[in-house]
């Protein structure tokens, strides 16, 4: 027991010789090791991200599980067909397809051994989409018929919709969706793995504005984000490790509805004066100038449209004459707060030309009563306009036309273009349509938005 003792204190007193003689290398050491800590958890999810070979995206927006962002829809599944930036029709999906002599009915023949994501078979029996005035009669489990009530040339276009089942699973797409997770009964997280060989894995992530986006960026926890707001992307072009890409979005144009059931907004030449208000060299900091409704991507762009011009002084002869004293009224310029900037400026220049008005916010999905509308419009693919101008698709009637126009012009041309399928006549048709539009249109066309992409290289 003695030993034991003589033993511990011989011990105890070679510890403490060594901690006495080397203490400033041990504290030295310690305090390196605790920096070198810190630091590795700092760094640890940019290591991550840099390790990973998946992409990490960062999303705006709140979406549930019945409706997933297009982004993530297109990557899992396919339509019955394609329509190529040409305006042809190619089947994916579709093995072939035909119609009958009067029009009114598609047969589709569906390819084989075509299977689910989650591997279940895929039949006819399978597709879902949910047309107004449209019957389905499920032939067998190949064939598929779309009975009209009146014929429609155009109506295989509308089959490009990509077909989705619950919970995301898709059909024929370059990836499937794998683990997905929510919150507060809105998608947090979903992870898609791919099905064709080279193709790397993608996390996407979701958040309630762009705010927490950056934020995410900052802290690693994506790898890659789009912003909408040109002055904080800009502070990412001094980041060594990441890329900032300028690109157009041309599916949504910024637009300044007219409503046709205020007088003053009906008159042709009070709305070539609104035209001639605006300093399209400022608004080009925010996108690419329109020329018209349809982007300069589709097959059916007219390039030798010609362009609203800014002359505020013609514009404010123009309202001089036009509007008497007696008929002066103060104008409800309607938008919403994420397009202040844009407004502030839109509603100040249509001041500067005598046409008063109060600038009034809302949230776009809750729009009341409006006598001008300024948001962003969501562009079909096609140039098929009919839903959005025609004179029978008003709101009253479920329809996307917000402003009540009329023309019968306009109207017969939209008819026109749907009731053939041949190209070119429908080229010449949605040329003449834009000219025609331009000439008594029922909104101003401003610009197609420009984002950016902050990517880690």
């Amino acid at each position: 027991m003695a030993g034991n003792k003589k033993l511990f204190r011989y011990y105890y007193w070679v510890i403490l010789e060594f901690f006495k003689k080397h203490s400033r290398l041990i504290l030295l050491s310690f305090f390196i090791s605790f920096v070198a800590i810190i630091g590795f958890l700092s760094l640890s999810p940019y290591i991550k991200v840099a390790m990973t070979k998946q992409e990490v995206i960062g999303l705006v927006g709140q979406y549930d599980i019945n409706n997933p962002p297009d982004e993530i829809v297109n990557k899992i599944s396919n339509g019955l067909v394609t329509v190529t930036d040409k305006g042809e029709i190619i089947p994916v999906i579709a093995n072939s397809w035909e119609v009958d002599p009067q029009g009114t009915r598609y047969r589709f023949h569906l390819k084989d051994n075509l299977l689910w994501g989650d591997n279940k078979k895929f039949t006819s029996k399978d597709i879902s989409y949910d047309f107004k005035d449209v019957k389905v009669d499920v032939i067998d489990d190949k064939t598929i018929d779309f009975i009209l009530k009146k014929p429609l040339a155009i109506f295989p276009t509308y089959l490009n919709k990509p077909l989705i089942r619950y919970p995301l699973i898709g059909v024929a797409g370059f990836y499937k969706s794998g683990k997905i997770k929510t919150k507060s009964g809105y998608l947090s997280e979903v992870d898609l793995i791919p099905n064709i060989k080279g193709y790397s894995p993608i996390i996407y992530k979701f958040y309630n504005n762009e705010s927490q986006l950056v934020d995410a960026y900052k802290s690693g926890e994506i790898n890659q984000m789009t912003l909408t707001k040109k002055s904080i992307a800009d502070t990412f072009l001094s980041w060594k490790n990441s890329s900032v890409q300028r690109k157009v979005d041309y599916s949504r144009l910024m637009t300044l509805f007219l409503n046709q059931k205020v007088k003053i907004l009906t008159n042709k030449n009070i709305k070539d004066a609104i035209g001639s208000a605006f300093d399209y060299q400022k608004l080009s900091a925010y996108g690419e100038i329109a020329k018209g409704p349809i982007p300069p991507t589709s097959w059916g762009y007219d390039p030798n449209l010609k362009s609203n011009t800014y002359d505020p002084e013609n514009a404010s002869t123009i309202v001089r004459n036009e509007i008497k004293a007696t008929e002066e009224a103060k104008l409800n310029l309607v938008t919403s707060y994420n397009y202040y900037d844009v407004a502030d400026e839109i509603s100040g220049e249509l001041k500067a030309i005598g046409l008063n008005n109060d600038l009034n916010f809302s949230s776009i999905n809750q729009i009341g009563s409006f006598d001008m509308l300024l948001a962003y419009w969501k562009v079909p693919t096609d140039p098929d306009q009919y839903f959005f101008w025609h004179s029978k698709q008003t709101v009253e009637n479920q329809g996307g036309n917000i402003v009540s126009y009329n023309n019968p012009k306009i109207d017969n041309l939209l008819e026109e273009g749907r009731s053939t399928i041949d190209l070119d006549k429908r080229e010449a048709i949605y040329f003449d349509f834009q000219k025609n539009i331009i000439a008594d249109p029922p909104a101003i066309f401003l610009f197609y938005p420009y984002v950016y992409t902050i990517s880690r290289r």
